[in-house]
């Protein structure tokens, strides 16, 4: 249900447009499609993602169902074609935003995923998790392309489920496409190359849950349980024109049309993230 006004003129401007209340629980996060579409889908305790039309009014397009609990995050690829969500669960689903089916579940953490982003280019998919890693997937096929730990040595699965002061808050793709930013129980908050294994710089950050890069990706923005707000400049890289052009492939081609490209393999292994 939603309430309209009939038009928005300057004296309007800051003042209640919408009010969407069928969620029957906590609404956790929210995110807009990148098309410009005003299409809005919000996730909730109630275990249910919804898909809202602000362009009619505020009408509720659809209710995607899967999560057997609460619901965390949820992201638009940047085609405005997949939409990711997690929450209490190990498990991470997409899912197709033309028909609002489900297209796969990806497995692989231990713990409750928390957090997710996609690459720029949309080739890639980052998720956060209480197992103290953030994985990097081929959200096309489902593959784990690269694991980035926050405890050494890495948790056995056992361990990956409990305290252990390492729970990983919240990941953010800057970008540029080659870093991610993430926030830890340790106090720290990381930044990560997609090709190293180890942080290419480490800040002090207390009681860190949410990050954000900015438009340039030269800033990122954290912000805290406390209710405090920190900034810090990324570590800044000049992209190769080899990276520029692969996301620019990639913006266009998913990993099944990439690999079969009448290329060398070597060429389809970078294309495709695998190098």
């Amino acid at each position: 249900m939603a309430s309209f006004p009939p038009r928005v003129n300057e004296k309007e401007i800051g003042k209640l447009l919408l009010n969407l209340v069928d969620h029957t629980e906590v609404v956790r996060d929210l995110t807009f499609a990148p098309d410009g579409s005003l299409i809005l889908v919000s996730a909730s305790r109630d275990k249910t993602l919804r898909v809202w039309d602000l362009k009619d009014d505020g009408n509720m397009m659809k209710v995607l169902r899967g999560h057997q609990n609460w619901v965390y995050s949820c992201a638009f690829s940047p085609d405005s074609s997949m939409l990711c969500s997690v929450g209490a669960s190990k498990a991470v689903f997409l899912w197709n935003m033309d028909k609002y089916t489900m297209i796969r579940k990806l497995e692989g953490h231990h713990h409750d995923v928390v957090a997710c982003d996609f690459s720029p280019d949309g080739a890639l998919l980052a998720t956060a998790s209480y197992d103290t890693r953030v994985y990097i997937w081929d959200p096309h096929d489902g593959d784990i392309l690269m694991e980035f730990g926050h405890l050494f040595p890495p948790p056995t699965p056992i361990f990956a489920g409990g305290a252990n002061d390492r729970w990983v808050r919240s990941v953010s793709f800057s970008h540029d496409g080659l870093h991610i930013a993430s926030l830890a129980d340790d106090k720290m908050v990381r930044f990560w190359r997609i090709d190293e294994d180890y942080p290419v710089q480490v800040a002090p950050l207390s009681n860190g849950l949410c990050c954000a890069f900015s438009t340039d990706g030269s800033v990122l923005a954290a912000g805290t349980h406390d209710g405090s707000v920190y900034f810090w400049a990324t570590p800044r890289q000049v992209p190769s024109l080899q990276h520029l052009c692969r996301m620019s492939i990639r913006r266009v081609m998913p990993t099944q049309e990439v690999q079969e490209l009448p290329v060398p393999s070597k060429l389809l292994e970078f294309l495709s993230y695998r190098i």
